[in-house]
């Protein structure tokens, strides 16, 4: 679920593209090299940094938030990344392949019969045959060869992979303020720095979060301050809003094999194996 530490970590990653919008080993927008992290900056190491003319940026919450939740729990469904894993069926013969990574099922109908396998970290498509083989056993006579299965006499026989289905529940909704703050050696990196990160931020309307959802982002207000002019300290502050989700994220079954039997309009039979 998207937490207050997804949203900073997003924000970290948004400030710091546009402090090195080519990248860390490309020259700065802001003209000095500078550091983006969450958190409060530890003042020794920031006396240091600034002593050697570097830009500290962070990025911290505020102390207060607005609940503002105002839809109804419902599940929605994410895109499904599909199989990685694939059965290639030939006559009486199952061969598997690909990936076999978890949060596939992998399975077989041979006659009347069903047999799955769901993946578990480490599964290899050998596995993945071995497993089903030992299953099909239980009914049959199965040759197992590597990564294929021959089924001597079947009749009917599928063979298919399906991936898990991820949906995710919105359980809750808030507004949270961040105060993005540059600590500079000088007044010139410091309106730079401030001007580089506000412009790509009042250009970003949302950011998307590591749960799949996406948080709001507003501008809320701006500050400055000159701390002493020996210390050589000069900070902006950006404070910004995000209203994001609290969520539920989990993986739906998929269906295998339906077999759907028709008969009269009062009597319709539907068996799902999955």
């Amino acid at each position: 679920m998207a937490d207050l530490s997804d949203v900073e970590t997003a924000l970290v990653a948004l400030v710091a593209t546009a402090i090195y919008p080519n990248g860390a080993d490309a020259p700065p927008a802001n003209g000095m090299l500078s550091r983006v992290y969450r958190g409060w900056p530890e003042a020794a190491a920031l006396d240091c940094d600034l002593a050697a003319g570097y830009v500290n940026v962070t990025v911290f919450p505020e102390a207060s938030g607005r609940n503002t939740t105002r839809y109804l729990d419902e599940w929605l469904l994410l895109p499904s990344p599909g199989p990685l894993l694939t059965a290639t069926l030939a006559a009486n013969t199952v061969t598997f392949a690909g990936n076999a990574a978890p949060g596939q099922l992998a399975g077989i109908l041979a006659d009347s019969a069903t047999y799955v396998h769901a993946t578990a970290p480490g599964d290899t498509p050998a596995l993945v045959a071995a497993d089903l083989a030992a299953l099909l056993r239980q009914d049959r006579i199965v040759l197992l060869s590597g990564t294929t299965i021959v089924i001597p006499g079947v009749t009917r026989l599928l063979a298919r992979v399906v991936a898990e289905q991820p949906a995710i529940m919105q359980t809750r909704r808030q507004e949270q303020s961040f105060r993005i703050t540059c600590w500079c050696p000088d007044p010139a990196s410091r309106d730079i720095s401030a001007s580089v990160i506000d412009t790509v931020l009042a250009q970003t309307k949302f950011i998307s979060l590591s749960d799949g959802s996406v948080g709001r982002l507003r501008y809320r207000s701006g500050s400055a301050s000159d701390q002493a002019e020996d210390a050589s300290l000069y900070r902006r502050d950006l404070v910004y809003q995000v209203e994001y989700p609290t969520t539920v994220v989990d993986q739906l079954p998929t269906m295998l094999f339906a077999d759907i039997l028709l008969g009269s309009a009062q009597q319709v039979t539907t068996t799902l194996v999955g």
